[in-house]
């Protein structure tokens, strides 16, 4: 959990809630002792903003079998191969495919009062890759699985510039502290005078219930819908009544 700690020298700014604060804003001040009598008034606060995910990330792996290890891991290299020169040709950049994990597993026969012994070997490699296009994403896989993909995990949908979409919110939840800081103000007949300080006290990033991501088979293609994110953050303000 990150603190953020505004004191009354950057209060103002605040008030009118300009640019949207800083990802990594730390403490800035030592805290302004208040005025003996002082009414204090805390609020917290969520904003929120809603974005389309733009970043699709998926596991994608072959799993060969065979009565030796070598014939096992010489076959999965084979079909890996294909896969990640279907990917290239797809045009996925290198740096958004990364080795996941390599297994090769003896397979057992268990019979009754035998030992256990050894009938043959699996081999597995996995790969993560990111998509970037996500509209392309549904047909890359498709191609995958064609050139031997045999296991398929995902996708995890994210947002590529989620430091922006985070400072957004950041500037609704203060806004939105602000004003129920003055209502409250109104109804115990005074008025808000200025903001002592300000901690973030937490980050949520979360798909939208009625636009849940999904894949879904359509006339023999896979497609991937990016549905909509929320990116939600939390904030306690104190305020300085009068």
């Amino acid at each position: 959990m990150r603190n953020i700690l505004i004191t009354a020298g950057a209060a103002a700014a605040l008030a009118a809630i300009a640019p949207a604060m800083p990802a990594c804003a730390q403490e800035l001040t030592t805290p302004v002792p208040l005025p003996a009598g002082a009414t204090i008034l805390d609020i917290s606060a969520q904003g929120s903003v809603t974005r389309t995910p733009d970043i699709a990330t998926i596991r994608a792996g072959v799993v060969t079998e065979a009565n030796d290890a070598a014939g096992a891991l010489s076959a999965n290299a084979t079909r890996m191969n294909a896969v990640l020169a279907a990917l290239k040709k797809a045009g996925i950049a290198e740096r958004d495919i990364q080795t996941a994990a390599i297994s090769l597993n003896p397979k057992y026969q268990h019979d009754d009062d035998q030992p256990p012994r050894i009938t043959g070997y699996q081999a597995t490699n996995t790969v993560t890759i990111r998509f970037r296009d996500i509209k392309r994403s549904g047909a890359i896989l498709d191609a995958l699985v064609g050139e031997g993909a045999n296991q398929i995990q995902g996708p995890d949908l994210s947002v590529d510039d989620m430091e922006a979409a985070q400072d957004e919110a950041r500037s609704d939840a203060v806004k939105k502290a602000r004003a129920r800081a003055e209502l409250y103000a109104r109804a115990a007949g005074l008025s808000v005078d200025r903001i002592v300080w300000i901690r973030e006290s937490g980050v949520v990033s979360a798909p939208r219930p009625v636009m849940a991501m999904r894949t879904m088979a359509v006339s023999d293609s896979t497609q991937i819908r990016p549905g909509e994110q929320d990116v939600s953050i939390n904030v306690d303000v104190r305020f300085l009544l009068k």
